[in-house]
């Protein structure tokens, strides 16, 4: 026998039975909940058609797959800051490391454990966080090399996110390893304008530093006005926007900053001093 039925605001109704032959299949009917399908089983023999029942079973989504998160990059900084921070805690912990506990608001935006925000220039990684403020560790070669050490509570740092594919580079490419320390010498006004003048400590650090290059202090991208060689000094201007916006003009002379000198330099020696460029010649 054939199947014949009809479809009502509900499937209250019994399916018929016609004087056909009965098919040997499962019907499904369309579900009339989100959250259930029904299905319409027929089964039969071959000598007595059977009865129709109709019975329903829980419908089970299949688990959707977890999107892709968005790539981030970790150690790359344009020397932009973003905001500036407090410093809240400093100081050993009790598995004998060393904590820094900085209370900010921008750069908690989306932040996650593990994510690299720049403090002072510095490359560091975020081991705890809340809606106030966020602590990273610091390893002893990073007190050593930074002037990260001489914080304490209530100093104020320059703070920034490792950027992102869809970021603009509005400074340069910074990657937060700091390759030294130097000392201000002096500052001196100029109309709004604020003249900074700095002593690098590491004489080996002053060749990458050319005038009207790129060099980050304490994070900020910063243009090289001019370069001492005799005194070991470079010097650069702050505008007054970027004075309001970065801790530089706040510190005193004789304190020091964190330098991180154009990578680009670095790559462009090492290829001269490996033969690079002999070994194009002769081909």
């Amino acid at each position: 026998m054939a199947l014949t039925y009809s479809l009502s605001s509900t499937l209250a109704k019994t399916p018929k039975l016609s004087s056909a032959k009965t098919p040997k299949a499962i019907l499904n009917l369309l579900p009339t909940k989100t959250h259930h399908h029904h299905h319409l089983k027929l089964h039969s023999s071959t000598s007595t058609p059977s009865l129709l029942s109709l019975s329903t079973k829980p419908y089970t989504p299949l688990k959707p797959r977890r999107p892709q998160t968005h790539f981030q990059t970790r150690a790359l900084f344009t020397g932009i800051v973003e905001e500036v921070g407090k410093v809240s805690h400093l100081g050993s912990t009790k598995d004998g490391g060393f904590d820094l506990k900085i209370a900010a608001k921008t750069v908690l935006g989306g932040v996650n454990l593990g994510d690299s925000i720049a403090v002072n220039g510095t490359c560091l990684t975020v081991t705890e966080f809340t809606r106030e403020e966020f602590t990273v560790g610091l390893a002893p070669e990073t007190l050593r090399k930074t002037s990260l050490s001489g914080l304490k509570a209530g100093s104020l740092v320059n703070l920034e996110r490792a950027v992102q594919p869809t970021s603009r580079m509005g400074g340069h490419f910074v990657q937060g390893h700091v390759d030294g320390t130097g000392t201000i010498v002096s500052k001196e006004r100029e109309k709004d304008s604020l003249w900074i003048k700095v002593k690098v400590e590491d004489d080996g650090l002053l060749r990458y530093v050319v005038p009207k290059g790129f060099i980050a202090v304490d994070g900020t991208s910063l243009t090289v006005v001019d370069v001492f060689d005799e005194e070991k000094c470079f010097n650069f201007m702050l505008v007054a926007y970027t004075q309001e916006n970065v801790v530089i003009p706040l510190k005193e002379v004789g304190e020091k900053v964190n330098l991180e000198v154009d990578i680009l330099g670095k790559y462009v020696e090492r290829l001269l001093s490996s033969g690079f460029v002999e070994s194009i010649k002769s081909r």
